[in-house]
């Protein structure tokens, strides 16, 4: 068969945010499949064989089948190259440790064109995997050679360049399961968690309660042995010295053996253990020089290197060091063994979630010194059976938390509070971390501010500990979820006019409001920007914004369509109408029934705790009700449509005219709010009365009172430059019109 041509990717598109496809970040990718259109999987001799060699675990992939094989059994059958194309990146994700289950591909009113989708939770990420699963395809369909393990390690590499690191990943992974949202604000390990006022913030291992000072403090390490020692807590004598002589000298007047270490150093760089000679201890001091500051000479405490968890005043995990040997064999030099017995340990890497790191026997100046404190070099062949030490510190990945005794947990604790630091990583020397240090003799050699916590994620051995988790409980107290009050507004109706006045009504209940509609960007009552601000960047700013108590977004079609909402989820999520299909060709979007799966994105991010505000004049989004997480409230002029009626019949709760008055109802009951008669008195005649029913269902939704939303109905402000909004209070102002009729007279 000849070779088929390429196929075309149209258009590679971001979703932000909870989309027509998922509630998660995905790339959305337009296809033109060109010829492939008229050769599926099973009309391709050879490929599904070809593809299965290159990735084996598609066997796991489940598609629509919903059973392992089940997309093998698609390509046997026959399925279109979108859809394979979509499963080749999940498959490349998940082999370069990003695993995603998530993806779609649906064709559109465009013979060959398509639409895929898949989870994406960094952007750049996706698009390698994008670019590296599309070669893979075209190289099995038309049998080119491919290198899937290249493929593989490149998007590896732009996991470790752009994903968060480990220990942020679990922290942040923490938040998402106990329900708390969370933005990453830089390309780093800076992660905002909760929104608005409400919000924490976390570097890696570090949180906004980590004091600057208790940092300072730890990162000097002869200033935090000093105030340890003067609180009681044991640790090693020692002194800092400025030159190899002066460092001898210490050494003989503290007592052999001795540590030298620099200090302000950390992950055990430029640490020298066990020294008793000159030659040794001045060696060891030039190594330690280029590490730090200064250098400090210390007692040599006999035991076991220990890294306990501080986080919140107490200890959540603990993990042991274990010293690095080889056994000579004879005929191997010692960087050889090195090589074939340690570095080939899978727990060993240089990417971030390898628990251990590689060891270079001859860029390590420690493990050097180490050598040649035993008369050996890299490329020296121990004798048979000989045990050469490699390295003595820096394999703390032992987990040992269920052995710490209380006592232990106690004073390491102390020494965080002492420093002043909120999570902190305390060293601890000891024989056994089962006893007391008093009566072993151990003592804590360093106190570490934004320590690292793979060791205790993927532990050598032992069992991992829940140490995000811990970390986002310190933030946050049980019930908190660092949530804001949060009303998105979808469709055409009057959306800007329900979103100033549901923002107004908020402000008067005693919270500073960020408002993103088409009317402007507000911070509280202040418009900042006057452009449109009706889309997703805006909108993620004021989540961002620490001063905000409440957020109100408008959010078009277009805009869900074009970077998903900015949200994850809603206290409140508003719908109109299902109008502006029309205008929504690039999407693809033409009729109604595509455009309820695009506003249906607003109601489907509801909380379980919030309510869907929904037009029941409209019974396609009346109907979204079913949808939602929450309970939902209905507005309508006519008491009387089918789906109040229905609705009310449930107890579901309801805004509606009847009898001159706006009504609250919930069930059969009706509590009247205001009259038409004052609302026209204040308002002007041609804003229509629909928009300020829904603005009034989401300030119940949200339990403002009727007293206070009557008072915010009387004071609002539309500010429009077509309209007065504020018309003295006459006995005979024109009663309100509805849209319906506003539309019979334009």
């Amino acid at each position: 068969m000849s070779p088929k041509d390429d196929i075309q990717l149209l258009r590679i598109n971001y979703l932000r945010g909870p989309n027509i496809w998922t509630y998660r970040p995905a790339l959305e990718v337009w296809l033109d499949l060109g010829e492939l259109e008229d050769y599926p999987s099973n009309l391709l001799p050879g490929f599904t064989d070809r593809l299965v060699a290159m990735l084996p675990a598609l066997v796991e992939h489940h598609c629509g089948v919903g059973e392992r094989g089940g997309f093998l059994q698609r390509l046997v059958e026959g399925t279109w190259a979108g859809h394979i194309l979509e499963h080749a990146v999940i498959e490349l994700l998940n082999l370069a440790g990003m695993p995603t289950g998530f993806g779609q591909t649906r064709s559109t009113s465009q013979r060959g064109i398509y639409r895929m989708v898949f989870r994406a939770r960094d952007e750049q990420v996706a698009r390698t995997a994008l670019a590296q699963g599309h070669r893979l395809l075209m190289s099995a369909i038309n049998d080119i050679p491919f290198d899937v393990a290249a493929a593989v390690a490149a998007v590896r590499a732009e996991v470790d360049d752009c994903y968060l690191g480990p220990s942020t990943a679990c922290i942040v992974a923490a938040a998402t399961d106990r329900g708390i949202p969370h933005i990453r604000l830089n390309e780093g390990n800076l992660v905002q968690l909760g929104h608005g006022a409400r919000q924490r913030r976390i570097w890696t291992a570090e949180t906004e309660f980590t004091s600057a000072i208790a940092e300072g403090i730890a990162h000097d390490k002869d200033l935090t042995k000093t105030l340890l020692q003067s609180c009681g807590v044991p640790v090693p004598e020692g002194v800092a010295v400025d030159s190899p002589a002066a460092a001898w000298e210490a050494a003989q007047d503290i007592g052999l053996p001795v540590v030298v270490k620099p200090s302000d150093g950390n992950h055990g760089r430029g640490v020298t253990l066990d020294l008793s000679n000159q030659a040794d201890i001045e060696a060891a001091y030039l190594v330690a020089e280029k590490h730090g500051s200064e250098v400090l000479v210390e007692r040599f405490v006999r035991g076991n290197e220990h890294r306990l968890l501080v986080v919140g005043g107490r200890v959540v995990a603990a993990a042991r060091g274990s010293v690095a040997w080889v056994t000579g064999n004879g005929h191997s030099t010692v960087a050889e063994l090195v090589d074939a017995h340690i570095n080939t340990d899978p727990r060993r890497g240089t990417h971030e979630d390898a628990p251990l790191g590689l060891i270079d026997t001859r860029g390590d100046e420690a493990v050097l010194l180490d050598l040649q404190r035993q008369g050996l070099t890299p490329d020296s062949i121990p004798p048979m059976g000989k045990q050469v030490l490699i390295q003595r510190n820096g394999n703390v990945a032992i987990d040992c938390t269920d052995q710490m005794h209380p006592e232990v947990d106690h004073i390491v604790s102390l020494a965080a509070r002492i420093v002043g630091l909120d999570i902190a990583g305390v060293d601890v020397v000891a024989e056994d971390i089962s006893k007391p240090l008093s009566a072993q003799g151990g003592a804590i050699v360093e106190v570490n501010a934004g320590p690292g916590l793979l060791m205790h994620l993927k532990p050598a051995e032992g069992a991992p500990r829940p140490v995000g988790r811990a970390i986002v409980d310190h933030l946050f107290s049980e019930h908190e979820t660092g949530r804001i009050p949060v009303v998105g507004v979808a469709g055409t109706q009057a959306t800007h006019t329900i979103s100033r006045l549901v923002a107004w009504l908020l402000h008067l209940s005693g919270l500073r409001v960020g408002l993103a509609c088409r009317d402007g960007l507000f911070l509280d009552t202040r418009r900042i920007e006057s452009t449109d601000c009706a889309h997703w960047a805006p909108s993620h700013r004021l989540l961002i914004n620490r001063s905000m108590e409440a957020a109100v977004i408008e959010n078009g079609a277009a805009s869900i369509l074009r970077d998903g909402l900015a949200y994850d989820r809603c206290a409140v999520g508003i719908v109109t109408d299902m109008g502006g299909a029309d205008k929504l060709a690039e999407f693809d979007i033409t009729d109604e029934d595509q455009l309820y799966k695009v506003l249906r994105t607003q109601v489907d991010v509801v909380l379980p705790e919030g309510v869907a505000v929904l037009n029941a004049a409209d019974a396609r989004v009346a109907q979204m009700a079913e949808l939602c997480d929450g309970s939902s409230i209905l507005y309508g002029l006519d008491p009387q449509l089918e789906a109040t009626v229905a609705h009310r019949a449930t107890e579901g709760r309801a805004v509606l005219v009847n009898k001159g008055y706006i009504m609250l109802a919930t069930g059969s009951s009706e509590a009247p709010l205001v009259s038409l008669d004052i609302l026209s008195a204040v308002w002007h005649r041609e804003v229509p009365l629909e928009p300020i029913l829904a603005a009034i269902a989401a300030a119940w939704a949200m339990d403002i009172s009727p007293d206070l939303i009557v008072a915010g109905l009387k004071t609002f402000e539309l500010d429009l430059p077509t309209a007065r909004t504020v018309l003295p209070a006459v006995p005979t102002a024109a009663p309100y019109r509805t849209e319906q009729e506003d539309r019979k007279t334009d």
